[in-house]
């Protein structure tokens, strides 16, 4: 009966969110033509007043079912044709737990649970906004949860029987049988979610022409939280790839790497615009814009990875009606966003000007970079799929995405660098380039240094270093001079973020100016080199694990006179699915990786070797830590500013 209980609370939310809805529209409706009728008032505050637990019933409705799902895959129900076909008895527990979000249904599923949960959130802890405003946006997030349930109810209930009941599943693709299935799904989820939290925001603010500091304040958490969520996605699910996969690169420009990328995107303009009009009361129109952009993005992102347009270990859904049913919810949802956006931003005033030398304006100048990062990704990921729908195939690969978004990318670090240096409102020139000599200064320094050091590194990974290093400096000279003490944590936040990019950057740059890769085929006994390192192939072994077998290079590495050890590559069977998967050996270094593949064995009594020395490489993935843990800190001094001075403004209302 888990089953029928899991699919009766998806039942019962999608009710309550309906409810939601319908309680908003009503009551801000009734609320509007009220006028001196006290009745009609009071209706109006009676529907508005259930908005909020509604809201929240609707939330733990929706967890009660996702919880229930994850049962069903922990006790092995193959009687549930979902468990069947994505999980297996004898795997180990924490992929039964994956296993429930590692397929179509179940990751809609925990979607929609993250978006009610959310909703919840926003019914249960905010205070700031106008209750209209807040009604709307509340109203907003029901209606966005309103489509998923649907979809889910009607084209991927993932509660359905299978009778009679499989005798064993078929298993989880081996590819997503690691802990990092564990980690990234989710955390990219709880940023896709939060963005819908900023687009429902701005609906409600455009719907009650409530655009202003006040709402920017109440949405600037959910974004940050967003943004921290997509950075620290993005960078675990790059790692996982990395390892996972055995093809020695990070990135890919695959067109789902691309579709968490643009929302990021989208979202770091947001973020940075939001801060404004939080602050300064800027950049309104800009906020919206972004808000329904961002959204858009993850919609369109949820598109291309459920509709089975594309083949990937990501890509889920294969049945064209899936797609044709999300295909609408986009057209809904954001063509109804851009409806509202260009019939009320006219009623949005303009709020404060500033020069074009300021802070605000180096704001505006890096988001119009990334604007046309995000334009250049979704068009590159886009035209591929329009040509092969009207006949032609072709591909559009990392060497167009390096072309087009390189320069645009090292342009951005110098408005990163140059932005925060800058005063708000108005700045003098002479002033601003005073200021910015020093980092200045190290970015020419270091390149010269590196074009006599490595002159065969190439042009943009050394402009790349030499930014990376003057953006590093940069990041930094906010504190200079002030009282440690007293620098906001919110600052902290900011100048740690911005150090992670230099670094991230510092980490790319470095893995495309120095990497060098072998690909050899030796026999047992045989010596190698690559980079630093002395590779003897041992001979080979059989490995056994949980749900798996393997064969398993035994490889002697030795760095100069350094003391020897040994790596072991395999190449892995599973039989539930029957699949082989290359598991790379890595050895983690303060100044690089090595990165070993296990291949073929050949006639001859060989083996093949694919073997990378990839220096600093590891930057990248330090990097990214730091930009998420830098929004972590931003996000606690944030709230905790707010709260402090919530309480001061209590004790003098106290006082008064």
């Amino acid at each position: 009966m888990i089953a029928e209980a899991g699919l009766a609370a998806l039942w019962l939310a999608a009710a309550l969110a309906l409810l939601q809805f319908v309680l908003s529209v009503l009551g801000l409706r009734l609320a509007h033509i009220a006028g001196d009728r006290d009745d009609r008032r009071e209706t109006a505050a009676q529907l508005i007043a259930g908005v909020r637990p509604v809201a929240i019933v609707q939330g733990a409705l929706a967890a009660l079912a996702f919880v229930l799902l994850i049962t069903l895959f922990v006790r092995s129900d193959m009687s549930v044709l979902l468990v069947a076909t994505n999980s297996h008895s004898a795997k180990p527990l924490i992929y039964k737990i994956a296993g429930a979000w590692g397929n179509h249904e179940g990751s809609m599923l925990l979607w929609v649970t993250v978006l009610a949960l959310a909703g919840a959130g926003i019914a249960l802890i905010e205070r700031r906004l106008g209750e209209a405003t807040l009604v709307a946006t509340i109203g907003a997030q029901a209606f966005i949860a309103l489509g998923f349930y649907a979809f889910l109810l009607i084209a991927s209930n993932p509660f359905a029987r299978l009778n009679p009941a499989a005798p064993e599943g078929q298993g989880l693709n081996p590819l997503l049988q690691d802990p990092g299935l564990a980690f990234h799904p989710p955390t990219l989820y709880f940023g896709y979610v939060g963005l819908s939290i900023a687009f429902s925001f701005a609906v409600g603010a455009l719907v009650m022409r409530d655009v202003g500091p006040p709402f920017a304040r109440a949405m600037r958490p959910w974004v940050l939280g967003a943004w921290i969520f997509l950075t620290l996605g993005i960078t675990a699910g790059s790692y996982w790839a990395y390892y996972e996969l055995g093809w020695g690169g990070w990135w890919f420009w695959d067109p789902v790497e691309n579709a968490s990328l643009m929302p990021w995107l989208a979202a770091t303009a947001l973020l940075h615009s939001v801060n404004v009009l939080a602050a300064r009361d800027g950049l309104r129109s800009w906020t919206i814009m972004l808000a329904v952009i961002a959204f858009s993005m993850s919609m369109i992102g949820t598109f291309l990875v459920r509709s089975g347009i594309l083949t990937s270990v990501h890509a889920f859904a294969v049945d064209p009606e899936r797609g044709s049913f999300i295909l609408a919810l986009l057209a809904i949802y954001i063509g109804g966003a851009l409806a509202l956006f260009g019939l009320r931003i006219g009623s949005v005033r303009q709020g404060a000007t500033f020069e074009l030398v300021s802070r605000e304006g180096g704001l505006v100048f890096n988001n119009l970079l990334l604007s046309v990062i995000l334009g250049i990704v979704l068009i590159g990921t886009l035209y591929p799929i329009v040509a092969q729908a009207m006949g032609t195939q072709l591909s559009v690969g990392p060497p167009f995405f390096n072309k087009t978004t390189g320069p645009i990318a090292l342009a951005l670090m110098v408005g990163m660098a140059v932005g925060p240096m800058l005063r708000w409102r108005r700045d003098d020139g002479g002033a601003a380039l005073r200021r910015v000599v020093i980092p200045a200064g190290v970015a020419a320094v270091a390149g010269v240094v590196l074009l006599i050091a490595a002159p065969g590194a190439g042009p943009f990974p050394i402009l790349g270093l030499a930014l990376a290093a003057g953006l590093a400096v940069a990041s930094v000279l906010p504190l200079f001079r002030r009282d440690l003490a007293r620098v906001p944590l919110f600052t902290y936040g900011m100048i740690l973020a911005h150090l992670g990019v230099a670094v991230s950057i510092a980490g790319m740059a470095s893995e495309r100016a120095f990497t060098v890769e072998r690909l050899v085929a030796v026999r047992p006994g045989e010596t190698t080199r690559v980079g630093p390192y002395a590779v003897t192939l041992i001979g080979i072994a059989p490995a056994i694990g949980p749900n798996w077998s393997a064969l398993e290079g035994r490889l002697r590495v030795q760095r100069g006179d350094g003391t020897p050890f040994l790596m072991g590559p395999q190449s892995r069977f599973f039989s539930a699915p029957p699949t082989v998967t290359s598991e790379a050996a890595i050895l983690t270094v303060a100044d690089g990786q090595l990165y070993t593949v296990l291949g073929q064995l050949d006639g001859a009594g060989r083996v093949q070797l694919r073997l990378w020395w990839k220096p600093y490489v590891t930057l990248i993935w330090l990097g990214g830590a730091m930009i998420g843990l830098g929004g972590l800190l931003a996000l606690i001094g944030r709230l905790w500013r707010e709260r402090r001075g919530t309480r001061r403004q209590a004790r003098q209302e106290a006082w008064a």
